[in-house]
């Protein structure tokens, strides 16, 4: 991890905007600069920052505060937002980060598909800096806005219906029916999945969610190389939503893999309904590349999802993750 400061003053940076722009895209600057000191590229977040500072918006103004009394009535207004942050900077002032997160979590994690998912993944960018050094008041505060964007967008899906699936996580995602209308956002989308199939619905041991899980992020990830052109940047967050809450397992007590298990699968799979293609092609990569070439190449074209994408293939780390991270750069439009 960056021991230069340098992601703490780009934290501080942005912490000055707000999680999303023109009322619904969101704000993925804090995401990409952490991954960019998580792999050694910390001399490069200011110079990508001043490139991605148009895409930016001032933070919004308050409504009321978020207190422990009425915080159920404010879970999943868009509007409170900046009350939410609020509100998870004190709590955080006052307890430890990991205690927040536990008591948090799992109110929150039922209405992990709001915000396309972004605000889980943020959540688990920001536990990956404190994982690594737990003392900084910018990674605190970066915790802050990840949660109360979460609040703030609480959004669960709810009367599924279980449909035939399949052992493995690669063969259950290729069970995945895909929604008839393919027209509107993620939330219109959302609102036409209405079964998805069943995968792993028999683990109850902590210790094998958490292996399923990873299988999981594996599986989605590959299948980004084959299926990407489906939408290139939606389908990215089938990989990195689950990844995120398994960035997050390490420190949720064990009680609570297994129902992250379950909305991580719902997540990837629901996004695999929304957007995956009517058929696969198949893909070579334009050579062999080191992990750190690939993660180059990610950061030379820019893009804020080739960025994530490439983040969670490192952490797989095979061939074939490589594969589907060099995939998302000829697919994505570069940042310019």
């Amino acid at each position: 991890m960056d021991t230069t400061g340098i992601l703490d003053e780009a934290l501080q940076r942005l912490h000055r905007s707000g999680p999303e722009r023109v009322g619904r895209l969101t704000n993925h600057a804090p995401m990409a600069v952490e991954a960019l000191a998580a792999h050694g590229r910390a001399d490069s977040v200011h110079r990508w920052l001043d490139l991605y500072t148009s895409k930016l918006e001032e933070y919004p103004s308050g409504v009321e505060p978020v207190t422990p009394s009425n915080w159920r009535s404010a879970l999943g207004d868009t509007h409170r937002v900046a009350d939410w942050i609020g509100y998870f900077g004190r709590e955080l002032a006052e307890r430890t980060w990991r205690d927040v997160l536990t008591e948090w979590w799992p109110r929150l994690l039922p209405g992990m598909y709001g915000g396309s998912t972004h605000p889980v993944i943020r959540v688990g960018h920001a536990v990956r800096t404190l994982l690594a050094d737990d003392g900084t008041e910018p990674r605190l505060t970066e915790l802050a806005h990840g949660l109360g964007y979460w609040a703030a967008r609480y959004r669960p899906v709810a009367d599924l219906a279980p449909l035939p699936g399949a052992d493995s996580a690669a063969d259950a995602l290729d069970t995945v029916v895909p929604i008839a209308a393919r027209d509107g956002g993620f939330p219109a989308r959302l609102g036409r999945v209405t079964g998805l199939p069943v995968w792993a619905a028999t683990v109850t041991d902590p210790h094998m969610a958490r292996h399923r899980l990873t299988e999981l992020v594996r599986a989605a990830t590959h299948r980004y190389a084959t299926h990407g052109h489906g939408e290139e940047t939606m389908l990215v967050h089938a990989a990195t939503a689950p990844n995120a809450v398994l960035r997050a397992l390490p420190v949720l007590p064990p009680d609570l893999w297994v129902p992250s298990l379950r909305a991580a699968w719902t997540a990837s799979a629901a996004v695999t309904a929304m957007y995956a293609p009517h058929a696969p092609v198949t893909y070579t990569p334009p050579g062999t590349f080191t992990r750190e070439e690939v993660f180059e190449r990610a950061l030379a074209h820019g893009d804020e999802h080739v960025i994530k994408l490439t983040d969670t293939a490192l952490d797989v780390g095979d061939e074939q993750a490589l594969a589907a991270a060099l995939r998302s750069i000829d697919l994505s439009e570069p940042l310019h």
